[in-house]
């Protein structure tokens, strides 16, 4: 009995250390194998069933995902982001405008659609430009990653755990839109500001006049619209987002919005399904068992008076969000907390969002920028982030206990 119980606590030790490092020393897996294997083991021990554990993962989590996941790829293969960008460069091309614009550019957009989506198509972008340009990349791509969480903080719809919440809470779109929205905004300019002092280059309010033609052949040569399919994806995101705002079912809306772009003549349905991000939804689907096994364990009891007041509560989201990640740290926090106490989701959403900018390690966007810009040449190291990241987590968390 006691080998079995050292045995239990192993595996879910092991389990959630890997979902820290992201991977196991000497093998080749990643978050999603981890959870999955991790719990496979939990079930073989007998701590929950197969029936248990198949019904502790929230389908409606799961199905908003994967629908959100279908809009985007769909945008994507219409060329709605590049064009998105070609907009906002479309009013500046001097250091200081660029930085402003991928700032609040990435951070509409990611509150939005979701953030690890924008992530991953402005950073090439974002890298193209400042090549053209003759600028140094790092504060705009740190530009990128910090506005993406910082953005996706204000909707339901900005990033997986808001999603979670959303599921969980009940909170109305609007009413979450209407709380959230202030700190993303006042994040944002933050951001900016630190960017400015960080970086003295990105100050300049003169346009390179050296490569200017350079950043028009970007414009015109980086944009593919493909007319029917932008026109048709534009229709049912902006009928999405109407019903997000008139407060229908999130989870009923996006799967009708995601089942209608899959209605087509156009595009292979094997494209669309590439760009969903299954490891996350099977990264997912085993959090919600491990969360499951940890309620049954009673291993939360600890952070129940620790999370009694608004400050605990973000201190303690947020280094849990930096230790296991952003998405473990709600599943393994939201049995302690009511149903129907907003304002503690709140807190929980704003806390486990922007603590993911502490370190480069703190959210999936941050590795997505920094991976993406490894793979062109550049470098964006850990310490570089810190410098930026720490300060800019700082002020927001001060700012999300003083707002919310």
């Amino acid at each position: 009995m006691i080998v079995l119980k050292y045995g239990i606590y192993s595996v879910l030790g092991l389990t959630y250390l890997g979902l820290a490092l992201g991977s196991l020393p000497g093998l080749r897996m990643n978050r999603a194998t981890i959870a999955l294997v991790g719990s496979a083991f939990l079930i073989a021990l007998g701590v929950v069933t197969l029936h248990e554990a198949w019904e502790a993962i929230d389908a409606k989590t799961i199905v908003f995902l994967l629908s959100m996941m279908v809009v985007n790829a769909n945008l994507a293969y219409a060329g709605f982001f590049p064009q998105a960008l070609s907009v906002l460069l479309s009013f500046t091309r001097s250091p200081l405008g660029i930085l402003i614009a991928l700032t609040f550019g990435s951070g509409i957009l990611s509150a939005i659609f979701l953030n690890d989506t924008i992530a991953l198509i402005f950073t090439p972008l974002t890298l193209s430009l400042t090549q053209a340009l003759g600028l140094n990349p790092i504060p705009y791509l740190l530009a990128v990653a910090g506005a993406t969480n910082i953005g996706s903080v204000a909707t339901l719809s900005g990033n997986p755990q808001n999603i979670l919440i959303g599921s969980f809470s009940g909170i109305g779109y609007l009413e979450f839109l209407r709380a959230l929205i202030p700190v993303a905004v006042i994040g944002l300019i933050i951001q900016i500001e630190l960017l400015w002092l960080l970086y003295p280059e990105v100050r300049s309010r003169s346009v390179p006049q050296v490569s200017l033609q350079a950043c028009d052949n970007l414009n015109t040569t980086k944009t593919r619209i493909f007319k029917p399919l932008y026109q048709k994806t534009l229709i049912i995101t902006t009928g999405l987002l109407i019903a997000f705002v008139a407060g229908l079912p999130l989870t009923e809306s996006a799967l009708v919005a995601a089942s209608l772009l899959l209605i087509t003549r156009r595009v292979k349905p094997q494209r669309i399904l590439k760009k969903v991000d299954w490891n996350l939804l099977v990264m997912f689907s085993g959090l919600f068992i491990l969360t499951r096994v940890t309620q049954k364990l009673n291993l939360l009891q600890p952070f129940t008076h620790a999370i009694n007041s608004a400050a605990s509560l973000l201190g303690v989201t947020a280094i849990l969000s930096n230790l296991i990640s952003n998405v473990p740290a709600v599943l393994l926090l939201q049995p302690l907390i009511p149903k129907h106490d907003t304002h503690s989701w709140l807190l929980l959403a704003a806390g486990s969002t922007l603590a993911g900018n502490l370190t480069l390690f703190g959210s999936v966007a941050n590795l997505i920028v920094a991976e993406a810009a490894n793979e062109l040449g550049y470098k964006l190291t850990f310490w570089e982030h810190l410098r930026f990241g720490a300060p800019l987590t700082v002020c927001t968390l001060v700012l999300v206990y003083l707002l919310v």
